[in-house]
């Protein structure tokens, strides 16, 4: 039985027999480290796949596309009540909005940099929720690990472009503040319903951006199919082992557990953008790789 918190008191999943059900009960049995794992996997993969849309229909024209997509499947599936409380529409809405400009971000970011770099910068944002509050002096040394890790690929001849270093910045608060809410969205809604919500206001959000930059290209049904494999993998499934790994464990410990994604971008880059590295840019990714790994040590003795 899948046990899940809706304003912080236990119950069930709705009774009836549906996908969003069965997708409920498997996620339900997997350890939060497996979740994790097949997230960061699929939403790596998924944003090489989306980088190829880039020249067609533009970052915000790609972004748009994954999460309208994401949103009409997680809706079909889980098939959502709108009879929330003020409260949980709060938190649905505020989920829905740092989606959407995460996302954004993250694409801006992501047609100006390498992916391994742009998602490098970008984890600064669950790093510093796992460091937040820390009074250990090596979590200070952590940070300053993972600081020098960043400015060593803002530095390496003038090869990083600036506006991509500050797009990837904006997607570090906003994943940052990703983690935060939807803690607070796996209290508040019951399984995926919140998610489902929230990646529609996300959609919504950013719509304007997409439309105005992809036009025409957004009606091609090529386009299209390419945009729905990039929102199962970058959005829906990701998203969903996500949200329900954020009902087993603090937001803390999410963050640090992320430590092997900047990896797995740059790996994803190299095996199917063909993006090659410099030594100092893989030695700036380990540089961050080390220092979630650290602090998840650090956080695993408390």
């Amino acid at each position: 039985m899948v046990m899940v918190y809706v304003d912080g008191t236990p119950g069930r999943l709705p009774g009836r027999r549906g996908l969003g059900e069965i997708a409920g009960r498997l996620l339900g049995s997997v350890p939060p480290t497996g979740l994790l794992l097949g997230g960061i996997i699929s939403v790596q993969f998924g944003a090489a796949l989306a980088k190829g849309l880039f020249p067609v229909v533009g970052a915000a024209g790609a972004a748009g596309v994954r999460l309208a997509f994401a949103a009409v499947v997680l809706l079909v599936v889980w098939r959502p009540s709108l009879r929330l409380s003020r409260r949980q529409w709060l938190v649905v809405l505020g989920y829905g909005a740092v989606l959407g400009l995460m996302n954004l971000s993250f694409y801006e970011a992501l047609q100006r940099l390498p992916l391994g770099i742009a998602v490098t910068i970008e984890f600064l944002g669950p790093l510093a929720i796992a460091l937040a509050g820390s009074r250990r002096w090596l979590d200070v040394l952590w940070a300053l690990l993972a600081a020098a890790g960043v400015a060593l690929l803002a530095d390496l001849g003038g090869d990083a472009s600036l506006v991509g270093i500050l797009f990837a910045l904006g997607a570090a608060v906003c994943w940052a503040s990703y983690i935060l809410l939807g803690a607070k969205l796996g209290e508040h809604t019951a399984g995926g319903s919140g998610l489902a919500v929230g990646m529609a206001v996300g959609a919504l959000v950013i719509a304007p951006f997409g439309v105005a930059e992809a036009g025409p290209a957004l009606a091609d049904p090529a386009i299209l199919l390419i945009g729905l494999g990039v929102a199962l993998l970058s959005s829906v499934i990701p998203y969903s082992l996500e949200l329900e790994a954020l009902r087993k464990i603090p937001p803390r410990l999410f963050g640090v557990l992320m430590s092997v994604e900047p990896a797995v971008a740059a790996l994803a880059g190299v095996l199917v953008l063909g993006e090659s590295l410099h030594p100092a840019q893989w030695l700036a990714i380990m540089c961050v790789v080390t220092a979630s790994a650290g602090a998840t040590y650090l956080a695993r003795k408390r």
